[in-house]
């Protein structure tokens, strides 16, 4: 946004509103630091910062995000009974461990950790500072130095307490699809050692493995012997998509639609456009709760789907419509305060960051991609990036984001769910939200005229 032709035709509507009848200013304490008339009595008071951002200020989010990441997220080996770090890669010891990072929440083999690969390697691309691309590759030498050791000490002394059994024991889509989905991003723009093995053995359990119900679905045989849980979309479609990507097997492409329908027929109730966190076929009545971050895993797995599944397939049309669904809903459940809750229906609980940041990355992104209009979501993204980069503080650790959480039956489990800054789940979203505002900011003047009217933020589309 230029500042001097943005103001000049911005203010000059505000100066000619009358305010003569406005005696109070709304709670909270910041302005909008884009009117330059500070006496505008008929200016809101804001709780979160209500003004258009520029790109250095989005930058400097992540910049902390990446230094907070760069000491959190630690790779090493040590003693587990001594504490001790191994240096000794040809002889495995049966008490070795993989360093989980600070405060034990940033494992090197995870879903959480799958997911920051992907937000760095999108920080990368979005900003060119090769600092982002540097994290994943580093980090990805290691795991391929790693990763012989910790296989001779399953060999040696079993697999059950081995840090990396998630890669040689694979018994779920959280061990395989988030990993296998980030290892082929980061090979096909050359970030660290070639670790197609890995990459293989993770996408062959996600599409020949993992279990599934008599349609198809893949499902989970926890809490009961078949249900479906609405997170499972990240942890299959995007390495699915990827596989499709890697290989150019359209098969691939065909199975991550076919499963991003499925979720919809079994989790997607269609008049409140929201997702169930999880449902139990053995029950037919299942109470539905309408979990902030299974959303956010749903709107993720379809922005990755959507950019790269074949423009003629013919279930693209459907997936692009309940793209679209999704995000009207949550449109109108943003709260007040710029973020959204730990169940999206319910006022009374609790702002959540992480599902805040996978919001904002899914509208900002249908934005830039063109699948949905600037007109009635630019302003979205825009307010929820802002009251997002509130929750990253000065360490660059993200705050009032929900732990990890099973899928539950009662409400209580949901609403009372603990907050923290030192687990991984909420720091790949960030990366991948404020990357994608800095694209919305850089396409206005290309694909939209950003304009402020009557103390608010209009997208208007640029004729064509």
């Amino acid at each position: 946004m230029k500042s001097s032709s943005f103001r000049g035709r911005c203010f000059g509507v505000i100066a000619c509103m009358s305010v003569a009848t406005v005696t109070a200013f709304a709670a909270g304490p910041y302005g909008n630091r884009d009117n330059l008339d500070k006496s505008d009595t008929a200016e809101g008071q804001y709780p979160m910062p209500y003004h258009y951002p520029k790109v250095e200020e989005v930058t400097a989010v992540l910049q902390r995000v990446h230094a907070h990441l760069e000491h959190a997220m630690t790779t090493g080996i040590i003693d587990s009974k001594t504490r001790e770090k191994i240096t000794d890669l040809k002889t495995p010891v049966a008490t070795a461990v993989a360093s989980r990072g600070e405060e034990d929440g940033f494992p090197q083999i995870a879903y959480a950790t799958g997911v920051t690969y992907s937000g760095m390697l999108h920080a990368a691309e979005v900003t060119g500072d090769p600092r982002y691309k540097n994290f994943v590759a580093e980090r990805l030498k290691f795991l391929a130095e790693a990763i012989p050791y910790f296989r001779a000490q399953s060999e040696k002394f079993g697999v059950p307490q081995n840090s990396y059994r998630a890669l040689f024991a694979t018994d779920s889509l959280d061990d395989s699809g988030s990993m296998a989905a980030s290892l082929i991003k980061a090979r096909l723009v050359g970030a660290g050692p070639d670790l197609l093995p890995s990459i293989e053995h993770w996408a062959s359990y996600v599409r020949y493995k993992q279990f599934r119900i008599a349609d198809g679905m893949l499902a989970r045989q926890r809490p009961q012997p078949e249900s479906l849980w609405a997170d499972d979309a990240y942890m299959s479609i995007p390495a699915l998509t990827q596989m499709g990507r890697l290989t150019g097997d359209r098969g691939w492409y065909d199975e991550a639609a076919k499963q991003t329908l499925l979720f919809a027929k079994h989790l997607f109730n269609a008049e409140k456009g929201l997702y169930m966190h999880g449902r139990n076929m053995n029950q037919p009545l299942n109470p539905e709760f309408y979990w902030g971050r299974a959303n956010g895993w749903v709107i993720l797995a379809q922005c990755e789907l959507l950019d790269y599944l074949p423009e003629d397939h013919p279930d693209r049309p459907k997936i692009l419509e309940l793209y679209r669904a999704h995000v009207k809903a949550l449109a109108q459940l943003q709260s007040g305060a710029g973020l959204w809750r730990q169940l999206l229906d319910k006022e009374d609980s609790f702002i959540e960051s992480s599902c805040t940041a996978m919001f904002v990355y899914g509208i900002a992104h249908g934005v830039n991609r063109g699948w949905i209009s600037p007109v009635a979501y630019g302003s979205v993204a825009q307010a929820g990036w802002l009251a997002l980069e509130k929750q990253v503080n000065e360490k660059g650790q993200l705050e009032n984001s929900c732990v990890g959480t099973t899928f539950a039956s009662d409400a209580v489990y949901y609403y009372n769910r603990p907050v923290s800054a030192h687990h991984g789940h909420a720091y790949g979203p960030v990366l991948m939200a404020g990357a994608e505002i800095i694209r919305l900011l850089q396409n206005n003047g290309k694909l939209f005229d950003v304009k402020l009217q009557f103390r608010t933020y209009h997208y208007v589309p640029k004729k064509s």
